[in-house]
């Protein structure tokens, strides 16, 4: 296959530009070892490099030719995910707990039934888990590891928080336990890892047919498939959240090509991952039909839950109330942007009617047949109303910013990203702000004025029709 002039040279930055991604990944993977608070610069500026080498990829992809791009794409984003498996999770340990919860789903018993430290569970510890402690402490060890907390057996564990029962919903315990049972216990952080890059692929495929059937450029695609932030969440530290994104990323589509039933049962596993998937329902509701995928979801949300309502109760909420507490989403301590105006308790309501006019705009605006730029202005605003800390949560965005072509949005995916390296919520004010000011220029250079008046005449639908009787004679 041969090619002209012209597309040679944006081919070949492609291709190098992709492969030197891999290798900046792969590099941070194998020599940065576990953040902690004396290497956080060096990982702030591992990931503003390889950000920065990603949009020249990228870039250069957008000229390359359409036969090529779907080839480029795919693997490009196998070889950035095995990059991202060139070693164990360097800024989260959330995939030890998945492991635990479910090498002890295999053992029969509910993952909400007992904590990691707990005596009655401790015949089911691997050693790569709860490895002995040296020299009798875990201060070595640590941040991956810390002392189990029990005082009986002298073990270290690499599970956070483990004075407390699981905070996951079911089909993410699900998910925790199919994944374990092809392994056997001693397996350490591969599995999730090799499945995170699974689903990834998926959704780069995804991605793939859904751009094919609009009509939009196939390199979008790269948006995700190649994207640092999902190589590190989905792949290298194995977040749950990549499930949930697949699975809202499925349904929001399925349910926009006309298939409310399938999307609602995507959809509610997606909520029954972790719930913030949930915010993806209002961008599609344009349509009478869609309404039946809110039903379908809560049932199926409801459901996923029997069989562990069934064998501990009330016990299912896990972790989850104390976890609000503790990340401050109660008393509104947690708002990096909404407490320097409002802070306190009064915080809460505001991000809440901000989501509230959020979910609004995004169903009235939204085009039902292709409602990409809806769903990211919800989720964006959320994520700007909320502010976490984690930049896994920023994978529910990605797939639709590269649906919709909002790129711009991806500044704030950024900030985040930079944020789970660099814990100072001044500083995290500043990268949010930037993300803003990022957005609002390019959206205002990107929108004409026939967008303003659709947005009215939706937002308004009498207003047309109010001045066309007061003109008549």
């Amino acid at each position: 296959m041969r090619l002209r002039h012209g597309h040679l040279l944006p081919t070949v930055l492609a291709v190098v530009g992709v492969l030197a991604l891999a290798g900046v990944i792969a590099v941070g993977v194998t020599h940065l070892g576990f953040l902690r608070s004396g290497h956080r610069t060096s990982f702030v500026a591992w990931t503003l490099i390889a950000w920065t080498v990603f949009v020249i990829a990228v870039v250069a992809l957008r000229f390359v030719p359409a036969r090529l791009v779907t080839i480029i794409v795919l693997a490009g984003a196998l070889v950035v995910g095995i990059a991202a498996m060139a070693g164990p999770p360097n800024t989260s340990t959330d995939s030890a707990r998945y492991s635990w919860d479910g090498i002890v789903q295999h053992a029969g018993v509910s993952p909400y039934s007992h904590t990691p430290q707990s005596e009655a569970l401790a015949h089911l510890r691997p050693d790569w888990l709860f490895p002995d402690k040296v020299d009798g402490t875990c201060e070595n060890l640590k941040p991956r590891l810390h002392g189990l907390g029990d005082g009986a057996d002298g073990h270290c564990v690499a599970i956070n928080r483990v004075d407390v029962p699981t905070i996951y919903p079911p089909f993410a315990e699900m998910w925790f336990a199919l994944v374990r049972s092809a392994v056997p216990v001693t397996a350490q952080y591969w599995p999730f890892q090799l499945a995170g890059l699974v689903v990834s692929l998926g959704i780069t495929v995804g991605l793939l047919l859904v751009l094919r059937r609009t009509g939009r450029p196939l390199w979008w695609a790269a948006i995700w498939a190649w994207s640092p932030l999902v190589a590190a969440e989905a792949v290298t530290n194995s977040h749950v959240d990549v499930v949930g994104a697949a699975l809202a990323t499925g349904g929001a589509v399925l349910v926009a090509f006309g298939r409310p039933i399938w999307g609602g049962i995507m959809l509610g596993a997606a909520t029954c991952t972790k719930l913030i998937p949930a915010i993806v329902y209002p961008a599609l509701l344009g349509r009478w039909r869609a309404w039946w995928s809110i039903p379908v979801g809560i049932a199926v949300f409801g459901l996923l839950y029997v069989p562990y309502v069934a064998s501990t109760g009330t016990k299912v909420l896990g972790y989850l109330p104390g976890y609000l507490t503790e990340e401050g989403y109660e008393d509104g301590s947690r708002f990096a942007l909404v407490s320097l105006v409002v802070p306190g308790d009064a915080g809460t309501v505001v991000v809440g009617l901000a989501v509230l006019v959020a979910a609004v705009l995004a169903w009235r605006l939204s085009d039902p047949s292709r409602p990409w730029s809806g769903e990211v202005l919800m989720i964006g605003v959320t994520f700007l109303a909320v502010t976490p800390r984690y930049p896994w949560y920023a994978l529910l965005l990605i797939p639709f910013v590269a649906l919709s072509g909002r790129w711009e949005w991806s500044a704030l995916a950024l900030a985040i990203a930079v944020r789970g390296e660099w814990p100072n919520v001044d500083a995290y004010r500043w990268w949010l702000g930037g993300a803003v000011l990022v957005i609002v220029v390019v959206t205002l250079i990107r929108t004409e004025r026939s967008d303003w008046v659709r947005w009215r005449d939706r937002l308004l639908p009498g207003r047309d029709r109010r001045l066309h009787v007061s003109s008549l004679p």
